[in-house]
């Protein structure tokens, strides 16, 4: 246990030392804390569920639903408990198979290279550390987060509103470490990470290769990070390092990242050329299709879930904005024929990350649909989802709403 002290102090300073610009810094301090020693405490738990695959054991069974091995979903009314998403609750979306200690090695030995700059390099994390550092807080959400509610029945795991977090990180800026290699050729459009967890023994990189590329200008705002919530990124989570791209879908967020190259094209594997597409029901995907990149605006409900008492309800939520901050939440209780507007509470931990709103109104006894309607600078939240082949970018507020009786 003085091994887990140590480091929950140690990134403690780390938050506090680059987290100045983040509004509400002084509320986050007192519970970034609290949240690093639980989930230190959690992790050494020894009678994690069954249900959960070995390598999330230390995990909260009881907040999350096992939709398989590589897809593991907080529950609905986990997810609002608290501004920032306890790491026992994250949810899982892996690709390939999560990276064991004995395969990453000692942590602070991983490598990594960077490409299509004017001084390629390779860098240890230690290197890495030494570099500076900054803190951001973003919302971490699968690109199929609500693909349940698609008629279809599109692939993959059915997720409701579970396959997203809250998540404050830790690590270097893209662009410093940009700086220190020359900077960046002058013909890169895009900047493209790549997982060093493909298979050694696999024999098509470009079918199972995790990489993906996102516009040239997001490296100024991304970083490679080694922490998550105050402590070092868990392997589950893409550890030992991760990249981060804030407002972008979880996909972008590059696990066990091995390079970072910036590149006049996109990438070619299959994650980025047909996978990860918003294409018509019945199609292929293709480089022709949209892809999922930046995240739309969208809320949800996460209290009440089913039941209230009659006379004063409090409605409460999550609502974020993708790439810009959450302007407003609108809450109605007659399934969207009246809307009246929510309050926003907490801390504000930034454009990236997700803001709480309550919303409280008199009930009488009797079923209510209570539904929430988010506002960001892209637009409002729509009643109706975008009807895709593989059930992405579900932002319907129709669709997240709940039918609750109250008594």
């Amino acid at each position: 246990m003085k091994k887990s002290k140590k480091l929950i102090n140690s990134s403690r300073r780390n938050f506090l030392a680059g987290s100045a610009t983040m509004a509400g810094l002084a509320a986050v301090a007192t519970t970034i804390p609290t949240i690093s020693i639980v989930e230190a405490a959690d992790a050494k738990k020894p009678d994690a569920p069954k249900s959960l695959p070995d390598f999330v054991k230390w995990k909260k069974g009881s907040t999350l639903i096992v939709h398989s091995d590589k897809g593991i979903e907080t529950k609905r009314g986990d997810i609002g408990a608290g501004i920032v998403t306890p790491l026992r609750s994250v949810y899982i979306r892996n690709n390939l198979t999560t990276l064991t200690d004995k395969q990453i090695g000692k942590r602070s030995n991983w490598k990594i290279s960077i490409e299509g700059v004017k001084k390629p390099t390779s860098f240890t994390l230690a290197q890495l550390q030494s570099m500076g550092q900054t803190t951001v807080a973003t919302v971490l959400q699968c690109s199929g987060n609500g693909r349940k509610f698609f008629p279809h029945k599109p692939s993959g795991s059915k997720w409701e509103t579970g396959a997203a977090a809250c998540l404050i990180w830790t690590g270097v800026p893209v662009s410093t470490v940009a700086k220190a290699c020359g900077g960046i050729v002058d013909n890169a459009k895009f900047m493209t990470g790549t997982g060093a967890d493909l298979p050694a023994d696999n024999k098509d990189p470009k079918a199972n290769l995790v990489e993906r590329s996102v516009p040239r200008d997001k490296y100024e705002d991304s970083i490679l990070a080694w922490e998550v919530n105050g402590v070092d990124i868990p392997n589950a989570h893409g550890g030992p390092l991760r990249l981060v791209v804030p407002g972008y879908f979880g996909i972008n967020n590059i696990k066990h990242i091995g390079k970072l190259a910036f590149t006049a094209k996109e990438s070619e594997v299959k994650n980025m050329a047909s996978s990860y597409r918003v294409y018509p029901v019945g199609q292929k995907g293709s480089p022709k299709f949209p892809t999922c990149w930046e995240m739309n605006v969208k809320s949800w409900i996460t209290s009440p879930m089913k039941k209230a008492k009659s006379g004063s309800v409090v409605i409460s939520g999550v609502a974020f904005g993708g790439t810009s901050s959450v302007s407003g939440v609108e809450v109605s209780v007659d399934g969207g024929k009246n809307w009246n507007s929510a309050k926003f509470v907490g801390p504000d931990l930034g454009k990236y990350a997700w803001r709480q709103f309550v919303y409280e109104t008199k009930l009488k006894p009797g079923k209510y649909n209570i539904a929430s309607k988010a506002s960001a600078w892209s637009g409002t939240q729509p009643e109706k989802r975008m009807e895709n082949n593989r059930g992405y970018l579900n932002n319907s507020w129709k669709d997240h709403s709940l039918d609750i009786t109250v008594s």
